[in-house]
């Protein structure tokens, strides 16, 4: 798990961009929120991040359905018990079916390991290409003092 840096001295630190896109290389399972019919869903994938490029593999579906040339959200976080601290990194973008494309950018993007961890064939190449990112990291408190969170 990727520590950038410290605990934050006080309150919630904004991170840099390149600071979120090395977070976003440093794991592997993170959400795409897009809108299905008015209503928020929010789908965990396996991706992979590279040339500002969100990349995953889906199956037929919501997500093969209704997220193509849409804007949508990927969101990726963790909570770091041994160093106290918690991250977050926000890309919002529009998505692309690149199962075909025959650009270099998809071709290279194809070729990154994403492998899926839900069942089923996931033959169908997303990509989410950074319009904006953003990202925040913040210490946690000392343990037990925050009966909310149980963290070991």
């Amino acid at each position: 798990m990727a520590v950038l840096k410290t605990m934050p001295k006080e309150g919630i630190e904004v991170l840099s961009n390149d600071e979120c896109e090395q977070l976003l290389r440093s794991s592997n399972l993170g959400r795409l929120a897009l809108v299905v019919n008015g209503q928020p869903e929010v789908f965990p994938v396996n991706y992979a991040f590279a040339e500002g490029v969100v990349v995953f593999r889906t199956a037929p579906g919501l997500k093969l359905e209704k997220a193509p040339v849409t804007q949508v959200a990927f969101e990726v976080d963790r909570v770091d018990t041994a160093h106290r601290i918690a991250w977050s990194v926000v890309v919002k973008g529009t998505a692309h079916n690149i199962s075909t494309a025959v650009d270099r950018l998809p071709e290279r993007l194809r070729s990154l390991a994403v492998r899926p961890q839900a069942p089923g064939a996931h033959e169908a190449w997303m990509a989410i290409h950074e319009e904006s990112i953003s990202g925040r990291r913040f210490g946690l408190p000392p343990v037990g003092e925050t009966p909310w969170l149980h963290l070991p």
